[in-house]
């Protein structure tokens, strides 16, 4: 395997779809420090170190980030953090791979469980351990989640808006039904339930049992091939067009256009917060969203492990915090500074309550305000008791540029378009090994 010389244009073109954002060595190895993107500190904070935080976060966590950036700036007198919205996890890296060729970056930037790697291959990340004293960063994080992030024996990638899928369902709907108040123990299980479930009707429309996610949705699928015995790949051996991830994308395409009882949808959580669908396999920081949802469209929500199949098996995800080795210096430490603030055992309870995200900091669920919310509702202590059965995902999806937006575009023509799982997940696959074929060198040189 080998990967190909690329120049400066033919680079800005790949950035500009993240389809090979591996090649970013141009954008870490070039000298000089970045400047920011534009804004400025405001007259009441005049004098201040400015660090703008790049963020995917919008709604209630958009709204909880910005107010624990508020109440930084307010306690002290030196830094101030301009949080700036970049729209979806796939938008803000690619304007990132622009923004570093160009010259102009943020310091801090909330990047997915897919797109780091892309920044830790092309040498634009600096490494964490840099700015913490040894031991700081493990007795601060949890474990599972910072090793997720590092690589080489370094931290390049701290742990904020992690998440794993969780089961939820309408409590509701299940008593209307009169199936058990519980999440089920396998998908035959809840295949069995569907039977009673499919027959009620909320606002005259019949009640689906659940729907799949467009955009992204090979995430929540991940945790289904698993379920059925495959994997998308076996380290870089691409194994998407094999045995259980055909038969997983069967059982979904059957329960679409068989039975009829499920269908693909481009918000499948506000459809659950509508009680459009009884059942859905979505992100922990989905959790307030629904939980709201819920109480006021007068139904009570409830979770629980992911059901089994052959095995059982669910993925980590969602965003962590990148630092740019480009920043200058004193922004660097400025920014560590803030991540220390949000690392905060009451910070960080305070992010989760309000999100609905993990508690990345174990020390943050013996703050008054988490240990009180998990008790009066159990459903956020879910994703905490889920999280030591998880794992990351299958590395072709996770460092293969693009990988992850070619499987979500095939599992779309298989939940739309009827197409069966073996035809979609062969050309998948032959995509993904040239992928690897290309860019597998370089991925396993660093790791």
């Amino acid at each position: 395997m080998s990967l190909p010389i690329l120049d400066r244009r033919r680079l800005l073109s790949i950035g500009a779809g993240l389809t090979a954002a591996a090649g970013l060595s141009a954008c870490g190895a070039s000298s000089g420090a970045v400047s920011q993107p534009g804004g400025a500190v405001p007259a009441k904070f005049s004098g201040r170190t400015r660090i703008v935080m790049w963020s995917t976060f919008t709604g209630i966590p958009g709204v909880a980030m910005q107010a624990l950036a508020d109440a930084f700036n307010q306690e002290q007198k030196d830094i101030y953090v301009d949080v700036q919205f970049q729209g979806t996890y796939d938008e803000c890296a690619q304007k990132a791979v622009v923004g570093l060729l160009a010259g102009q970056a943020p310091d801090l930037c909330v990047l997915s469980d897919v797109k780091w790697y892309k920044f830790y291959f092309g040498d634009a990340l600096e490494s964490w351990d840099e700015y913490f004293a040894p031991g700081e960063l493990r007795h601060t994080y949890n474990e599972k989640l910072l090793g997720e992030g590092q690589l080489q024996g370094r931290a390049w990638w701290l742990p904020l808006a992690r998440s794993t899928p969780l089961f939820y369902y309408n409590r509701t709907l299940f008593e209307k039904a009169g199936v058990p108040d519980r999440a089920p123990a396998s998908w035959d299980e809840l295949h069995d339930w569907s039977k009673e479930i499919t027959k009620l009707k909320v606002h005259d429309k019949r009640v689906a049992l659940e729907a799949y996610q467009k955009i992204d949705g090979d995430w929540q699928f991940q945790c289904t091939a698993w379920q059925w015995g495959g994997a998308y790949s076996n380290g870089l051996d691409v194994t998407l067009d094999e045995g259980g991830t055909i038969e997983a994308g069967e059982w979904q395409r059957r329960l679409i256009f068989q039975e009829k009882i499920a269908y693909m949808s481009d918000d499948p959580a506000a459809d659950m917060g509508n009680q459009l669908i009884s059942t859905l396999v979505t992100s922990t920081g989905n959790l307030k969203k629904l939980t709201e949802m819920a109480s006021a469209g007068g139904w009570e929500l409830g979770t629980g492990f992911l059901p089994q199949h052959k095995r059982f098996g669910v993925t980590t995800g969602g965003g962590g915090l990148g630092l740019f080795k480009r920043a200058p210096h004193e922004r660097k430490q400025a920014a560590v500074d803030f991540v220390r603030f949000l690392s905060r055992p009451e910070n960080a309870a305070r992010w989760t309550a309000e999100t609905g995200y993990m508690p990345v900091v174990p020390a943050a669920l013996e703050t008054p305000v988490l240990s009180r919310l998990m008790k009066e509702n159990p459903n956020f202590s879910t994703a905490v008791k889920q999280l030591p059965l998880t794992r990351k995902g299958d590395q072709v999806r996770l460092m293969v540029p693009n990988a992850n937006v070619q499987i979500y575009t095939g599992l779309q023509k298989i939940w739309a378009g009827n197409t069966p799982a073996d035809e979609v997940f062969a050309e998948v696959a032959v995509r993904l090994r040239k992928s690897v074929d290309r860019y597998g060198a370089t991925i396993l040189e660093h790791l």
